[in-house]
């Protein structure tokens, strides 16, 4: 038998053998229920291996008469994306249709959606859902990219168990947001911060020096992870190596109530709307947000500037939670050489530049980490400044049962203040209970 022959026959058996696992489950009841996750993400490994295989030598080709559905967000991402498919077209020769699915929506929907053969063939969505598709034997491995083209953050986020899923599109974090006519330069350190905010602060009159969302856990976590708190360990793999009641994770908390100083109000009064109405009534000097408020203060006329978050006063940079958003080839596709060749083209140089053009995310790939579209931008060369101290968000499942009760323990930190240790102690006790029951 020839090499060829023997790599068209491998293909055909994993067809035969998930033929034979998909049915052989429909008849075993509760138990087939249990196990058709982790069969079915078995069965995806499979084929996505014998793919590879079958590829080494023609390279990766559509499949005759692919048709393709890929979903992502509204707006300057729809836009954008209907255009890049286009070129995809002229270039491919396939069909691809755009429908508009917000990329928060997109695993939820596919849940349904995939296995029902009616899921988008490429779909955007956040970076921590990946532990959650993979589990459900959602997605395809990424066989295609090179990891080492891409920021090691973004490469670790849509990465799970020792494999890489995602074709990232952008890398986004937040950071210092300042009215230049209210300060000169942004400050480089928390300790100048505070000096400005003790001398502009008018409380009465609602004027602020400093504003963030001090009881949300995804913006403290800087602060934790500054002193060198962490989620998990293992680089947010390891749930059974919690990390937020450390003795670094307490000096985190600890600044973190220190901050209450120059900012006198509780977690209540304090949102994302109201800072954003005081910042662009030039009543907020500093204000930690993300690139998704860019536009709103550019709308309002608001002459502002962005900078890295200042340093800490033990002297390290906050280390910022950074969400890569990527797009993902579904498991259930019947074209899946065409779906990973869209999701390749989608995560190039060339179609990158035209997003950051489009959409303003930043793209993390290393060769355009220093392209002129990008560092000319003081904004977006920024945001990309704090994401080299940023880290991704754990993306493993157990991850939902974080945020909950570290928001509490973030406003009795900041509400009623004491020592934060036992503080956290409770959430990370609440943390593992929740864990335990999700485990039985």
């Amino acid at each position: 038998m020839s090499k060829r022959s023997k790599k068209v026959l491998t293909i055909m058996l994993v067809v035969v053998l998930t033929t034979v696992m998909t049915f052989g489950m429909t008849g075993c009841g509760k138990k087939a229920e249990v196990e058709a996750p982790k069969e079915r993400a078995e069965q995806t490994q499979a084929a996505a291996t014998a793919e590879k295989t079958a590829g080494e030598e023609t390279g990766l080709k559509p499949e005759p008469g692919a048709k393709l559905k890929v979903w992502d967000s509204e707006g300057p991402e729809g836009e954008w994306l209907q255009e890049a498919i286009k070129k995809f077209t002229e270039k491919y020769g396939v069909e691809v249709t755009y429908e508009p699915v917000g990329h928060t929506d997109s695993t939820g929907k596919l849940q349904t959606d995939g296995p029902a053969k009616l899921g988008a063939d490429v779909f955007s969505a956040p970076h921590d859902h990946v532990g959650k598709l993979v589990a459900s034997g959602l997605i395809y491995p990424n066989d295609v990219l090179k990891a080492e083209d891409y920021m090691d953050a973004a490469v670790q986020g849509t990465s799970y168990q020792g494999k890489w899923y995602g074709y990232p599109m952008a890398i986004e974090t937040y950071a210092l947001f300042y009215n230049k006519d209210l300060v000169k330069e942004p400050p480089k350190t928390f300790d100048e911060l505070i000096a400005f905010s003790k001398q502009f602060n008018d409380v009465k009159n609602s004027k602020y020096g400093f504003m963030m969302e001090v009881g949300n856990f995804y913006f403290v976590y800087s602060f934790l992870a500054g002193y060198d708190g962490y989620v998990f360990g293992k680089n947010g793999t390891d749930v059974n190596d919690i990390g937020l009641n450390s003795a670094g994770a307490v000096e985190g908390a600890k600044f973190h109530q220190k901050l209450k100083e120059i900012l006198p109000l509780n977690t209540a009064d304090i949102n994302y709307d109201i800072k954003k109405g005081l910042f662009n009534e030039g009543k907020l000097a500093f204000n930690i947000d993300g690139p998704w408020a860019v536009k709103g203060h550019k709308d309002a006329g608001v002459n502002f500037g962005v900078a890295p978050l200042p340093l800490l006063p033990n002297g390290k940079h906050p280390a910022s939670f950074s969400g890569i958003r990527a797009f993902y080839v579904n498991s259930y596709t019947n074209y899946p050489n065409a779906a990973k060749l869209l999701a390749q083209f989608l995560s190039s140089k060339e179609m990158l530049t035209d997003r950051f053009k489009s959409t303003g995310q930043i793209p993390p790939r290393k060769d355009l980490l220093s392209d002129t579209a990008i560092t000319s931008d003081p904004i977006a060369a920024a945001f990309l400044e704090q994401a080299q101290y940023a880290q991704a968000m754990p993306n493993v499942p157990e991850m939902a049962s974080v945020w909950g009760p570290m928001g509490t323990a973030l406003e009795e930190n900041w509400n009623k203040g004491g020592d934060p240790k036992p503080i956290l102690d409770n959430a990370v006790k609440s943390i593992k209970d929740a864990l335990a029951t999700q485990s039985k």
